[in-house]
């Protein structure tokens, strides 16, 4: 073999072994199969309205809503919003920036090219009283999710016609009760309540454990 030949050979010998055992640990990890790590803290969402206090976590597994929903609720943006839409025995539904000033007739139609966020429907997370899910315009099942609207069902047995059509991406875990009371107000024909249902939020990280001790809910 030409001299420089061999050079270019020993050159990418060397080189290859260096990657493959850089590479060593990762491919281990992969064989492990073990998950990654989850952080023992998580985030608490306080819901603050006229009828009362509402607390949430949201899911790990719906990682876009989540982020998008904390990242909303830590600047200030639902703070004022109101329950724009209530459906007693269904849901109540807010979030709408437009239900920040007194004109209650465009509440719900959101804003022009403000985004949306893709259906993260895989978990499979179902509508059960006190799931938080995010709304979005009609149309078939993978539509994607408004950026800023949510609900909350109020239904005690569930909501689960809608199952693997919208994204469930959170759980009251305190405040069922301010839910039903929010669906119970007066409303004129459109499903507007006719009295106050503003909120506020605000957000707190917590050791899960602690979570789990203070609200009793179960992390899986």
């Amino acid at each position: 073999m030409p001299s420089f030949l061999k050079f270019r050979f020993i050159r990418f010998s060397s080189l290859l072994l260096a990657l493959l055992w850089l590479a060593g640990p990762a491919l281990a990890a992969d064989k492990s199969g073990k998950r990654p790590h989850k952080s023992k803290k998580d985030e608490v969402v306080t819901v603050t309205t006229t009828q009362g206090v509402i607390r949430l976590v949201l899911f790990d597994d719906t990682p876009l809503h989540k982020a998008n929903f904390l990242k909303k609720a830590k600047s200030g943006f639902y703070d004022g919003t109101s329950f724009h839409r209530i459906i007693d025995n269904f849901m109540i539904q807010g979030g709408d920036i437009n239900s920040k000033d007194v004109d209650p007739s465009d509440d719900g139609l959101g804003r022009a090219n403000e985004g949306t966020i893709p259906a993260e429907l895989g978990p499979g997370h179902p509508h059960l009283y006190g799931s938080v899910a995010a709304a979005r315009m009609g149309g078939p099942a993978g539509t994607p999710s408004s950026i800023s609207q949510f609900y909350l069902v109020e239904n005690h047995g569930g909501a689960h016609f809608l199952d693997g059509q919208y994204t469930v991406f959170g759980q009251v875990i305190q405040g069922l009760d301010v839910i039903d009371k929010i669906a119970k107000l007066p409303k004129d024909p459109r499903d507007h309540p006719t009295v106050d249902a503003r909120m506020t939020m605000k957000v707190a990280k917590l050791k899960r454990k602690k979570i789990s001790q203070l609200y009793g809910y179960k992390y899986e």
